[in-house]
């Protein structure tokens, strides 16, 4: 659907699924030749089998919105016509299902997640962190929005007796974090509570990944360092320039710049929009002026 109906390229789909555009181009034609041997057709499918079908819409949705949060492409970290795009269509989906706790709950999620788009990047086009944006520049309707699809999700929720799905988990995730007045007030106990839960309910190494970084904002990084050595995380996310990235940081925060370093020039390999690789390049310098100022100072 990502690739046929909303027009994504080979190389966006891989990014979304974390593959190899090779990989994912193979994926492709065999699910082509599978609609064609099997003749499958496109087509609204009938009252009866919508409940079973709304799981893959909200995947597709949800991956065309991280395609538009955090793009693959060589020069954008942003694409908002895509973001919106995806929250236009997920909020159709939610006036046509408002008793689903999942559907409310993604439309929630993008509009957190959306609410920071003008502040994610400065006037040059770098890339500022969740910790150093300007918070008053949030879109507080989204916000506001979000926490309005949020509260009518947990209540559907509440009266059809169910335990939270997947979407509504991360929902409260983003909710913390669009809530927060300051980043130190940010409740990292809770949001890392919440990966925890998150990891049953949809096991996951990117799950694994921010639950690492919560515990790492919450307990220290140490703390996180060692969740990380626990998780095994590179014999699935190894060329996810995330995972490396977060490795250095949380080394470097530790007191650990020169083992920062060679994770830093991975990630920065691997990244693959220029904005994160302006990032992770001035990490690098910041860490070698670092160094040089040691070695001056000992000598």
């Amino acid at each position: 659907t990502l690739r046929t109906v909303l027009g994504l390229s080979v190389a966006e789909t891989a990014h979304v699924f974390l593959v190899s555009e090779q990989t994912m181009q193979k994926r492709l034609v065999r699910t082509r030749a599978k609609i064609r041997s099997a003749n499958i057709p496109y087509r609204v499918p009938p009252p009866h089998l919508l409940p079973e079908r709304t799981a893959g819409v909200l995947a597709v949705l949800y991956l065309l919105f991280t395609e538009g949060y955090s793009s693959g492409s060589g020069s954008d970290l942003i694409r908002p016509a895509l973001a919106d795009e995806a929250i236009r269509l997920t909020r159709l989906v939610a006036q046509l299902m408002p008793h689903q706790p999942e559907v409310l709950a993604l439309l929630a999620l993008e509009l957190f997640q959306h609410s920071r788009a003008a502040t994610r990047l400065d006037a040059a086009g770098d890339l500022v962190l969740l910790e150093d944006q300007d918070r008053s520049l949030w879109n507080s309707d989204a916000i506001i929005e979000g926490s309005r699809m949020l509260t009518a999700a947990e209540k559907t929720l509440h009266l059809l007796g169910a335990g939270p799905g997947p979407f509504l988990l991360q929902a409260q995730i983003a909710a913390e974090h669009a809530t927060a007045p300051t980043a130190a007030a940010t409740n990292f106990a809770r949001i890392a509570t919440l990966y925890a839960r998150l990891s049953q309910v949809a096991p996951s190494p990117i799950v694994d990944l921010n639950r690492a970084i919560a515990v790492a904002f919450s307990e220290g990084p140490d703390a996180g360092l060692a969740l990380l050595d626990t998780l095994t995380l590179d014999a699935h996310l190894g060329e996810y320039h995330v995972l490396h990235a977060t490795r250095a940081d949380l080394l470097r925060r530790a007191g650990r710049p020169a083992d920062a370093l060679p994770h830093y020039r991975r990630a920065l390999e691997l990244a693959p929009s220029g904005p994160e690789r302006r990032y992770l390049q001035s990490r690098i310098d910041d860490v070698l002026a670092s160094a040089r100022v040691d070695e001056a100072r000992r000598s």
